[in-house]
């Protein structure tokens, strides 16, 4: 059986999990941390598509402190899903589904104007065949976006470890936010670099370590937007 971190592509690893772990919790970042990102580039009035739920309260967050009135979430859990039906039963802003991100024929392409990725990504990268199903989950993230769609991207994945396999899955044009990991929910008054300010960002990505510095200790969020035209 696999064990450890190749198990992260595997649902019964996640259905054990969340057996185990059913208390609500954020991979990376909190919505409060994020939110002036995706309020800069999510328009409230879209479908919105979050990969990778779990049993975070994200979501949650995006509707009753964003306004977000359409967030459908999808986990390859059936345990986080069934949990989290119950939980926003009454909450029609909230819609789960248990899908595995790469393959999402349920979803018409074009569905959504955005997909919010905390950690799924990399979750998939620490699994088996890790490369071949990141590119499936890419290529399915960029077919269920609408034309101009963004695919925001919270990762620790530095620019020379993400541009290529962003790049040689699909046709994205791409800018590059960081926040420190530790961010607090209230704003510090000395960031490492202003949340909504993109990164410089160069060809093989070499330029954000020219502006931040080697290994500096912060989440990078990538807003990858879909070109149909390029492709």
């Amino acid at each position: 059986m696999t064990t450890g971190t190749q198990a992260y592509g595997e649902s019964w690893y996640w259905d054990n999990r969340y057996t185990n772990e059913p208390g609500p919790f954020d991979w990376y970042q909190k919505y409060i941390t994020l939110s002036p990102i995706i309020n800069l580039y999510v328009p409230t009035n879209q479908s919105i598509l979050v990969v990778g739920s779990g049993n975070s309260a994200f979501s949650e967050g995006m509707v009753d402190e964003g306004g977000y009135m359409d967030v459908v979430n999808i986990d390859i859990s059936s345990v986080v899903i069934d949990a989290m039906q119950n939980k926003y039963q009454d909450r029609p802003q909230l819609k789960y589904m248990k899908m595995d991100v790469r393959d999402m024929s349920a979803f018409e392409s074009e569905s959504f104007g955005s997909v919010i990725d905390k950690g799924t990504l990399d979750s998939i990268l620490c699994g088996n065949n890790s490369r071949q199903n990141a590119t499936k989950m890419l290529e399915e993230i960029w077919r269920v976006l609408k034309d101009k769609g963004v695919y925001i991207l919270v990762t620790y994945g530095a620019p020379l470890y993400r541009l290529r396999l962003l790049r040689d899955s699909c046709s994205w044009s791409i800018k590059l936010h960081v926040i420190e990991k530790l961010a607090s929910e209230e704003k510090s008054d000395d960031p490492i670099w202003e949340l909504t300010k993109p990164i410089p960002l160069n060809n093989d990505g070499s330029s954000v370590d020219e502006t931040l510095g080697p290994n500096p200790d912060v989440h990078y969020i990538y807003i990858c937007t879909k070109e149909i035209s390029a492709n």
